[in-house]
C-alpha cells in the first residue's frame, strides 16, 4: 500500500461516467496531479474533458472509480478548491474588490487581513487602480483577472479552469496566461485546465494529456525551463511540442 506522504496530490482512478442522452462520455479516465503542478487537458468538443474536469472537481459523481483529493474521497467541492469557468460570472452590482471577496462574504464578515489580500491579488493582476469599479466598467480581459483572483482569495490549493481564456483576443490571452503562471507559482497552486488550443497547453503546462471519445491518452511531458517566457513560444523546443500533440490529436481522427 502507498504510504500517504507518498501518495498523489489529486487522484483520478478509473473514471467511468455517462449521461442518460449521450451514454458514456467518460471512460476508464486515471490522473494524478502533484502540488503546484499543472496539468492540461486538450481534445476536440464533445470528447470528456469538460465532464473530467467536473469529475475531479466533485461537480459530479462518478458512477464508476474514484476521486481523491490529498487521501480523502471527493464527494463534493471542498474549500481547498478554486473554479474559473469560460465565462467570468461577476456579479454586476458589486464593485471589483467585493466581487472577490465574495466567497469569503458568503460564509460571514470579511476580516481586514482577508481585504488587504483581496487587494493584494488584484494587484498581482494589474488591477489595483480599478478595485472601486464596477465589472460592466471593465474589459474582458480584465473581467477574466477578477475571476482568477476571486477563485484564489480561499488560498485553494488546487484551481479548476475550463477554457477560461477561450473568449478573449491572442494578445490579451497571452498576458492573461502570463501573469496566471506567476500567480500560480506565488501560491503553489496545482491547475487542472481544460483548453482546446494545443499551443496554450504547451505554455502553461507541466503534463498535457489528449482526450478522444472519452478516453484519455498518456500524458506528455513538457519540458520546458519555468518560468515560462513569451519568448519561448518561437523556440524549436516549443514547436516541436505543439507538432507531436497535433499529430497525436490527427491520429484520432
Amino acid at each position: 500500500m502507498m504510504r500517504p506522504d507518498t501518495m498523489p496530490f489529486l487522484q483520478l482512478n478509473a473514471l467511468h461516467f455517462g449521461y442518460p442522452d449521450r451514454g458514456e462520455v467518460v471512460r476508464d479516465v486515471c490522473l494524478q496531479l502533484a502540488p503546484g503542478e499543472i496539468h492540461c487537458l486538450i481534445g476536440r468538443s464533445g470528447c470528456g474533458k469538460t465532464t473530467v474536469l467536473k469529475l475531479a472537481a466533485g461537480l459530479l459523481t462518478p458512477q464508476q472509480g474514484l476521486v481523491q483529493l490529498k487521501g480523502q474521497t471527493v464527494q463534493q467541492p471542498t474549500s481547498d478548491m478554486g473554479f474559473v469557468f469560460q465565462s467570468p460570472t461577476l456579479l454586476e452590482w458589486l464593485s471589483v474588490l467585493d466581487n472577490v471577496l465574495l466567497p469569503l462574504s458568503l460564509h460571514g464578515s470579511v476580516t481586514d487581513t482577508q481585504r488587504a489580500y483581496g487587494e493584494q491579488l488584484l494587484a498581482q493582476m494589474g488591477l489595483a487602480a480599478l478595485c472601486d469599479d464596477k465589472p460592466q466598467q471593465l474589459s474582458g480581459g480584465q473581467q477574466s483577472r477578477v475571476a482568477i483572483a476571486r477563485a484564489l482569495i480561499t488560498r485553494p490549493a488546487v484551481l479548476f479552469m475550463d477554457e477560461p481564456f477561450a473568449a478573449l483576443d491572442a494578445i490579451t490571452r497571452d498576458e492573461l496566461q502570463r501573469d496566471f503562471l506567476a500567480l500560480c507559482q506565488a501560491h503553489s497552486t496545482a491547475v487542472l485546465f481544460v483548453t482546446h488550443d494545443i499551443a496554450e497547453a504547451v505554455y502553461l503546462a507541466d503534463h498535457v494529456s489528449l482526450m478522444h471519445a472519452g478516453r484519455m491518452q498518456a500524458p506528455l511531458h513538457i519540458a520546458l525551463p519555468r518560468p515560462r517566457q513569451g519568448v519561448m513560444r518561437y523556440t524549436p523546443a516549443f514547436n516541436a511540442l505543439c507538432e507531436q500533440l497535433r499529430n497525436t490529436m490527427d491520429a484520432t481522427l
